[in-house]
């Protein structure tokens, strides 16, 4: 039978199940094809049925400046969990570089966010974009966040921003957490995928927030390292655990929470810094100053669900920690089993395998000094616009 002979629902059910790579070719085959591909229910479809295990490593570059945020290249993924099953491959294949002038903040369904700031006398201005690297389309610049720079502490290490979706409403958001200088709040703006504008959604008390600027969308919510009951100025030395938090904020409420450290932490963690694996929130530090400790929540809020996944020495992966430990090793991604996992080693600018089930570790090799940081996250091709269709 020709296919132009097949029902339209049979071609749609056919269509669905092929990587974006393939669809973004078929859209000259016919209009109705190409207009197909785009439609809200065929690409909530096609994401759907992509495959979830592809994980890709996402890296800033210090020095490449990009004229145009539309000369971004496109990334070639590659799935970094295949170095779990063969540490023969070079984890530098299909790694996508982002320029420096532009903070990443996330990837969710395909779509990459990029924010940037810009000073303008005595008001400051942030700018997000989205972008999907698959289908290599960009969203045009979005409304301006404009702020008087002397009411507000906004440094790039003094303001944190996260993005994630809001499945109960089918929205993309974007959130920066901003500390006002005279209430001595944190005050949470929210701007959603298509909208003309940012709104302010809320205000908390003042309180640290520490560890990576980018918060970690974990099943709706973005979620930042945090000290509560004390306020911006203290000294780590008088930190105790029961003042250790996660500052989560809910996408769909609206509304933040605290969310407690695991029942084993026995005292205060050294760079302490929050991930994903496997869906699912992490938390990894350096234990007294001689081991590097990774948990898991195995369900979300549930503070019970904390499960440590890796306790090991420095010395075992045989790492230069003197004077100080490293704080900058952080967890990549896990095999299924949760026996090996994937470590990027910053002191010593190398990716490390650490083989729980025999006790190995192997370096697979190292990174350019020219690349200052890296990003792993869960990623999958998809048609998923970035701007609102």
């Amino acid at each position: 039978m020709a296919m132009a002979q097949l029902p339209q629902d049979l071609i749609e059910e056919i269509l669905s199940w092929l990587p974006v790579k393939s669809l973004m070719r078929f859209r000259c085959v016919s209009r109705t094809w190409n207009s197909l591909i785009f439609q809200a229910h065929f690409v909530k479809l096609n994401l759907q049925r992509s495959s979830r295990n592809t994980h890709v490593l996402l890296r800033c570059q210090i020095n490449t400046v990009f004229e145009d945020m539309r000369d971004l290249p496109g990334i070639a993924p590659c799935s970094i969990c295949s170095l779990l099953e063969n540490p023969s491959s070079t984890v530098d294949n299909g790694c996508h570089q982002l320029d420096n002038r532009y903070l990443f903040i996330g990837s969710c369904n395909g779509l990459v966010c990029l924010i940037n700031l810009v000073a303008r006398g005595e008001f400051s201005e942030y700018r997000v974009w989205f972008c999907n690297l698959a289908t290599r389309i960009m969203s045009e610049d979005s409304p301006h966040l404009c702020l008087r720079s002397c009411n507000y502490k906004l440094w790039w290490y003094q303001v944190k921003c996260g993005f994630g979706y809001d499945d109960r409403s089918d929205t993309y958001k974007v959130v920066l957490v901003l500390s006002n200088i005279k209430s001595q709040n944190w005050e949470v703006r929210v701007h959603r995928l298509g909208d003309t504008h940012w709104r302010k959604v809320l205000t908390c008390p003042a309180f640290p927030i520490l560890g990576e600027k980018c918060g970690q969308p974990v099943s709706g919510t973005v979620n930042w390292f945090a000290i509560r009951k004390l306020g911006f100025d203290y000294e780590w030395e008088t930190v105790t655990v029961d003042q250790l938090v996660i500052f989560s904020y809910d996408l769909n409420k609206e509304t933040f929470k605290y969310l407690l450290m695991p029942n084993g932490l026995s005292q205060v963690p050294r760079g302490p810094e929050l991930g994903v694996l496997k869906g699912c929130l992490c938390l990894s530090h350096v234990h007294r100053r001689t081991h590097f400790v990774v948990w898991l929540m195995r369900e979300f809020g549930v503070e019970n669900s904390w499960t440590q996944l890796l306790n090991v020495s420095y010395e075992h992966l045989q790492l230069d920690q003197f004077p100080f430990p490293s704080i900058s090793m952080i967890p990549l991604c896990m095999s299924e089993d949760e026996d090996v996992m994937l470590l990027a080693s910053y002191g010593r600018k190398e990716f490390v395998l650490v083989n729980k089930r025999d006790n190995r570790m192997d370096d697979i090799g190292g990174f350019d000094g020219k690349y200052y940081w890296s990003y792993s996250y869960d990623y999958v091709p998809s048609l998923v616009l970035p701007y609102r269709n």
